[in-house]
């Protein structure tokens, strides 16, 4: 008689999977079943860990056992707390929810109705309202699928009775370049504290009247996605000329930011709720370090974003981990749409992106609190330096994330070292191309045009690249550098880029007349 290992799934709202050694003439399908009812059944009597009297119907980690109701609770109070520990968001102030349609953005849709409603206990004081970036354009979907997701959406959103705005992801080809000028936050609301601003709220409460409910109506669909064939091309043309998903991945959520931004500024919202669940956020923190983002951990994890100004960002949902999103969607009918992006489908290694959320995913199955432990370590971080400040010029911004540029430092550092490394590798390779037996510089360009200007080595656009680089963070670089024409870029971050240039040359030419911070100190 030799032994065998049999790996045997409880069916329970569990992800655990438990492995049973039998011996080998045991092994047969009665018996197994017969361990399966057991282990069942040992599940089923267990109780639920906070109220002691209801059946437990669902385990979130190894000894937290919960039923239905006291599960509700739970999931209702954690939501509740995180707005109330850090108490960013004031009574009557505009609040955008940006939905995906995914579980984690839904679900925070739907605590902030739970919230608002008549019967919550302590109902939230604040407006919402939704905004949906339809970014099929840039994922490869088609027209009807898009059409599809957008209906079955706007279903969702008309449901809730708050104003809706679906945008595509082409608009982004028609905004202002004012968009990436940071803003400066209202200084009246910071100036009452929470408590003030609860008691002011109170008095200037009012009922509804037959007018406000006509134009609260009347104001629910506010926005569609509309497009035109013009800036789907561009749009096309602009992922088209990313070589790797990676940047692809990181120029979508740069545009959709931007376009967040854009729509909350129109319409007069301070604040923008983001459905980023803990283990969402422990896959970004991973990836961020990989791809070079590392000075701006603290701004994309933690619950408040400022780095906008007169717009912040919040993630009420980084406490929750994946597995409660999907408990309390699937037992509370949480209504979601499945959209797929631009790495459905792909395999582990297609992006740095995909392969660290594999690498989190399965590490998160073998060693549960590997998600919880990255989370933790995440809300210790901190910037140097404060990511928005009054006195900030935009040009010390990077020209995309918006984030304080990172690159400014000592020559005794990496990212001075890797700079002077590509120089001397584009020198290396300008020596081999002229050098080249056989080959002038009439040869050198396919059209015959010469090295000169207007050539495929023309100054003018290695310089255009180079200087568009110097107005970037380290890790926007590396998106730009995985681009074959930055002329594909929507025109307001073109416009920007040559504002801040000419600018910066301005201010070299009368570098000589002005007064450095040192000379104004020892004065």
């Amino acid at each position: 008689m030799f032994w065998t290992s049999v790996v045997i799934t409880v069916p329970l709202y569990h992800c655990r999977n438990y492995s049973i050694v039998v011996p080998t003439p045991l092994y047969s399908v009665v018996n197994i079943m017969c361990i399966v009812c057991y282990m069942v059944q040992w599940r089923l009597n267990r109780k639920c860990m906070k109220c002691k009297e209801g059946a437990a119907v669902l385990i979130i980690r190894v000894n937290d056992a919960f039923c239905r109701a006291c599960f509700k609770e739970y999931f209702i109070h954690k939501f509740r707390a995180m707005l109330g520990k850090n108490r960013v968001i004031f009574p009557q102030e505009k609040v955008l929810l940006a939905v995906s349609g995914g579980a984690a953005s839904c679900s925070m849709l739907s605590q902030v109705q739970e919230g608002l409603s008549r019967e919550a206990p302590k109902k939230l004081r604040f407006m919402p309202g939704i905004i949906y970036i339809d970014d099929g354009g840039a994922c490869g979907r088609s027209a009807e699928e898009r059409q599809r997701s957008n209906a079955l959406l706007k279903s969702i959103f008309t449901e809730t009775g708050f104003p809706y705005f679906i945008v595509s992801l082409e608009q982004v080809f028609s905004l202002p370049a004012s968009v990436l000028v940071p803003g400066t936050s209202d200084p009246d609301p910071s100036n009452l504290s929470y408590k003030q601003a609860v008691d002011q709220y109170v008095k200037e409460k009012q009922t509804l009247t037959e007018e406000n409910v006509a134009s609260a109506v009347a104001q629910l669909s506010i926005g569609d996605s509309v497009y035109s064939h013009k800036h789907k091309l561009a749009l096309e043309r602009l992922f088209s000329s990313l070589k790797t998903l990676t940047a692809k991945e990181d120029m979508l959520q740069t545009l959709r930011q931007h376009l967040i931004l854009h729509i909350a500024r129109e319409n007069g919202y301070s604040k923008v709720m983001m459905g980023d669940s803990c283990s969402r956020l422990a896959v970004r923190l991973l990836s961020n370090i990989a791809l070079g983002r590392g000075a701006a951990l603290a701004s994309d994890t933690g619950f408040s974003d400022p780095r906008y100004g007169d717009v912040v960002i919040v993630r009420p949902m980084r406490d929750y981990s994946s597995k409660e999103i999907a408990f309390y969607s699937r037992m509370f009918n949480v209504p979601s749409v499945f959209i797929s992006g631009l790495d459905t489908k792909t395999h582990d290694k297609a992006s740095i992106q995909r392969l660290t959320e594999s690498f989190v995913t399965n590490l998160q199955s073998d060693f549960p609190s590997t998600v919880s432990t990255i989370y933790r370590t995440s809300e210790k971080l901190h910037t140097v330096m404060p990511p928005q400040s009054q006195s900030a010029e935009p040009a010390s911004k990077c020209l995309l994330c918006l984030c304080t540029l990172d690159t400014k430092e000592d020559k005794a550092s990496a990212f001075h070292a890797t700079l002077v490394s590509e120089q001397l590798s584009q020198i290396k390779l300008q020596d081999l191309s002229l050098d080249a037996p056989g080959q002038s510089a009439e040869q050198c360009c396919t059209e015959g045009q010469g090295c000169g200007p207007g050539g495929c080595c023309s100054s003018n656009r290695l310089s255009s690249h180079q200087d568009l680089k110097t107005l970037l963070c380290y890790s926007c670089r590396l998106t730009i550098k995985d681009m074959v024409a930055t002329n594909s870029l929507p025109p307001y971050i073109i416009t920007e880029a040559e504002k801040r240039q000419k600018r910066s040359q301005m201010k070299m030419e009368i570098s000589e007349y002005l007064l450095e911070d040192d000379e104004e100190d020892g004065d």
